[in-house]
């Protein structure tokens, strides 16, 4: 049995893992933004008969006090979930919201992640952290840019801290999904059109809506991630890196052979 630590817990693939976990036997902290997740999810778990083995609380990424309060939790496996998005053409979208976008998903989990790793350390805890990245995290896509770049920021964040840590017997591993339909993909591409702009901004509109259309038509059913997350996280061992579903995988290995022979 794990003690795990998640954080983005109030919805999708957060959401779902936190009851999956539960469910195989694991004792889980499951953390939200707002106050008012904390009470819907407390209600769910209740409802599902798993409260003795799910504690839900409120943990933004972005509150100091919040952050604070981790250090007393007990835990052995920390999965850094929380993530917003931004987005539109990168060419074009305001540079403050792609700066919110990186505060949240690069550096405020950074400062968590630090945090319970200087909590591990101090107490002697061999555990893992499990940061939740993307396939975004290893491509890009239109009108994504600014989601992908802190997912590629990530990567090297967990990379760097893998190799740093392994004296100390804390591991890590990554976790990136495949596009799949939890509403997250969808919402932070409705963000592009709030700032986008046809009488100021050279993207227009239409074309963007198109362009998105294109790209979120085809989305997996969550189920499928959420049952791999669970088999990753709550596993003795496995793999650093873990890209899911296979044609995903593929589809990266793919763009990214691609980017040596392109030419400009």
């Amino acid at each position: 049995m794990k003690k795990i630590l998640i954080t983005g817990a109030g919805t999708g693939l957060g959401r779902g893992t936190v009851i999956g976990l539960a469910r195989a036997g694991h004792q889980v902290i499951a953390t939200t933004e707002i106050g008012s997740q904390v009470t819907e999810l407390r209600k769910h778990i209740e409802e599902l008969g798993l409260q003795d083995r799910v504690t839900v609380d409120k943990l933004d990424v972005l509150d100091a006090r919040d952050i604070a309060v981790v250090s007393g939790w007990d835990f052995d496996t920390f999965v850094s979930n929380a993530a917003i998005g931004d987005c539109g053409p990168l060419a074009e979208i305001p540079v403050e919201l792609v700066r919110r976008t990186f505060e949240t998903n690069v550096f405020a989990n950074l400062e968590l992640t630090q945090r319970v790793i200087r909590t591990w350390v101090d107490a002697g805890t061999v555990g893992r952290v499990v940061i939740v990245s993307s396939m975004g995290g290893m491509l890009t896509a239109y009108g994504l840019g600014p989601y992908c770049a802190t997912k590629h920021a990530l990567e090297a964040i967990a990379a760097t801290l893998r190799d740093e840590l392994a004296p100390t017997g804390i591991t890590v591993q990554t976790i990136n999904p495949g596009a799949y339909l939890t509403g997250f993909n969808d919402r932070i591409a409705d963000t592009t059109f709030r700032w986008l702009d046809d009488a100021v901004n050279f993207n227009r509109t239409e074309d963007v809506r198109a362009r998105f259309a294109e790209i979120l038509g085809d989305q997996f059913e969550p189920q499928d991630m959420i049952d791999k997350m669970v088999e990753i996280i709550g596993a003795e061992h496995g793999k650093y890196r873990n890209v899911w579903p296979p044609a995903t995988e593929e589809l990266i290995k793919e763009a990214q052979d691609a980017a040596w022979i392109r030419k400009v």
